[in-house]
């Protein structure tokens, strides 16, 4: 069994009261006595060799004083570290990614253990090296400095980290977000992170076993990683109101993140928001539609509370009804299970009544009911008042104008639920303008595709979508690139200034350097004619 105290500065601290992580399959096979039993632990009435295999390992609870004393050190520790060369803070990147790799199983098994399907698991594990490969690497240390000689000056743009970064992961998908923080190091500040009291095995596993290992390994200072599982909302007023905190990365909701983001500028932070997603997948008429629906099913995985799922879809009316027959096929193979299970893409939906809700509005107001819209069991079997799980569900709304008037449209929903806007008959032409408004009214922007198998098609939807952090063209939605972002977006899923998310860009911010021999400072004043950069000369990165 794991167990982990609160790591402060480079330093473990005993803990007095624990989090204790059962196995999610546990939770399945019997509710409410996995629910008595991690209680009873945590509460000192049932003994840790009494538990049985289903306890996974615990992590320590951390006060205000333990949140003070990792701001404190975080604080001397940016000051050292964001002098250091920017190859060797590089350096930490290729270290962890070579640790990722290293530890792949057990953090897979991780992630399965707190209720992530074993698939999907994978996929975020394969993300975090996507993240973090050569290429990125490459192209974002490119990003951090740029520099030129002109005559008897170099001249420098170059980015400087802020100083102590503070991350919140969110509860759906911990360990990939807490993992982002690798990039706030890189960038030469110090990192302070809040493992969820939900879900903190992973986090505290993650930051421990792979990003601590880096910065020893790149002779970062210890003291510029601290990790600890706290009260969310006590440590963010914490880190709000500290003179030490410079940046906050902040995941959750867009209305209470905007609203939090709004809070961070008034205190003289800087937020970085990672907010919800309400993500369109445009099919044309000449897609290929196999593909299509196999992409569109990608909404369902994790039952739809991934933030970067396909949420909406608009399909051209040409299309339609053919498309809607593969994606019923698709979404019925999509089955639920325990974690473990190879198959099992879909996870527990724990307050289905926003779902009837939402779906009973689209249905109260003409949207057609494909497939889908009942509770499930683990094994698949409709159970109306006990399941925990919800069938893979997928709606037809007819016309484009009127879409947005249905929640399951206009909104982010977190479920297995999927709306196939089909527009209003109309010329291809027009009818694409029509469609590209729609992709960029969208209120979110994090991520938007398009299946089409016309160049000219494409190349018009690339000129005219502006909204969001990410467009994919006849590939996976959710699937991890190297080089593109993985997070980051518009409207409300980035809040004002939001765009794609290269945290190392993010959580530093830009200055300019001039560095002359021999210049008479009256001469570069009051000299006849302003600067030629004729003589620049380019300095190789």
């Amino acid at each position: 069994m794991l167990s982990y105290g609160s790591y402060i500065g480079g330093t473990e601290q005993p803990g007095q009261q624990w989090i204790y992580t059962l196995r999610a399959s546990a939770m399945l096979d019997d509710f409410f006595g996995a629910i008595r039993l991690k209680r009873g632990l945590e509460r000192g009435r049932i003994r840790l060799d009494e538990a049985g295999t289903d306890v996974v390992g615990r992590c320590a609870t951390a006060g205000t004083d333990d949140m003070n004393a990792a701001l404190e050190l975080a604080a001397g520790a940016a000051q050292t570290w964001s002098a250091a060369p920017l190859e060797r803070r590089m350096r930490v990147v290729e270290e962890f990614h070579d640790l990722v790799r290293a530890h792949h199983d057990t953090l897979v098994d991780l992630m399965i253990a707190e209720g992530h399907p074993r698939a999907l698991a994978r996929w975020e594990a394969a993300g975090m090296l996507a993240n973090t490969g050569v290429a990125t690497r490459s192209f974002l240390a490119r990003q951090m400095r740029h520099t030129v000689h002109d005559g008897p000056r170099t001249l420098q743009v170059r980015r400087v980290a802020d100083g102590v970064v503070c991350l919140n992961p969110p509860q759906n998908a911990t360990v990939a977000n807490a993992l982002l923080g690798i990039w706030a190091l890189a960038a030469g500040n110090a990192l302070v992170v809040r493992a969820p009291r939900s879900a903190p095995l992973g986090v505290m596993y993650a930051l421990r076993e792979l990003i601590a290992p880096a910065l020893e390994r790149a002779g970062a200072p210890a003291a510029a990683l601290s990790v600890l599982c706290s009260d969310a909302r006590g440590t963010l007023d914490q880190w709000l109101a500290s003179p030490r905190v410079d940046d906050i990365m902040y995941f959750g909701g867009s209305e209470q993140g905007i609203a939090f983001g709004a809070e961070c500028v008034a205190r003289g932070k800087k937020p970085v928001l990672e907010l919800a997603g309400n993500d369109i997948c445009v099919v044309w008429h000449d897609a290929d539609l196999d593909l299509a629906a196999e992409a569109l099913a990608e909404a369902f995985y994790g039952s739809g509370q991934i933030c970067m799922v396909p949420n909406c879809a608009v399909v051209h009316p040409r299309v339609a009804d053919e498309l809607l027959t593969r994606l019923r096929e698709r979404a019925a193979a999509i089955r639920p299970g325990p974690p473990e299970a190879p198959d099992a893409l879909l996870s527990p939906v724990l307050r289905p009544d926003k779902f009837y809700d939402v779906l009973g509005q689209a249905t109260g107001a003409g949207a057609e009911l494909v497939c889908g819209g009942r509770r499930l069991d683990v094994h698949g079997r409709p159970d109306d008042t006990r399941g925990l799980f919800l069938e893979p569900t997928v709606l037809r709304v007819n016309g484009l104008k009127t879409a947005r008037d249905l929640d399951a449209v206009r909104h982010e929903t977190f479920f297995p639920l999927l709306p196939v806007v089909v527009p209003e008959e109309a010329d291809d032409a027009e009818l694409l303008v029509s469609v590209a408004d729609f992709v960029n009214t969208n209120e979110y922007g994090l991520r938007n595709s398009l299946w089409s198998g016309s160049e000219r098609t494409v190349d018009a939807f690339l000129r005219r979508i502006r909204n969001g952090g990410l467009l994919k063209v006849n590939d996976s939605h959710i699937g991890f690139l190297p080089l593109l972002p993985t997070h980051g977006g518009t409207g409300l899923t980035g809040g004002p200034g939001g765009e794609a998310n290269y945290p190392i860009l993010r959580t530093s911010h830009l200055q300019g350097v001039s560095v002359a021999r021999g210049v008479r400072p009256g001469a570069a004043v009051f000299a006849r004619t302003g600067p030629d950069d004729a003589d620049v000369q380019e300095v190789s990165a």
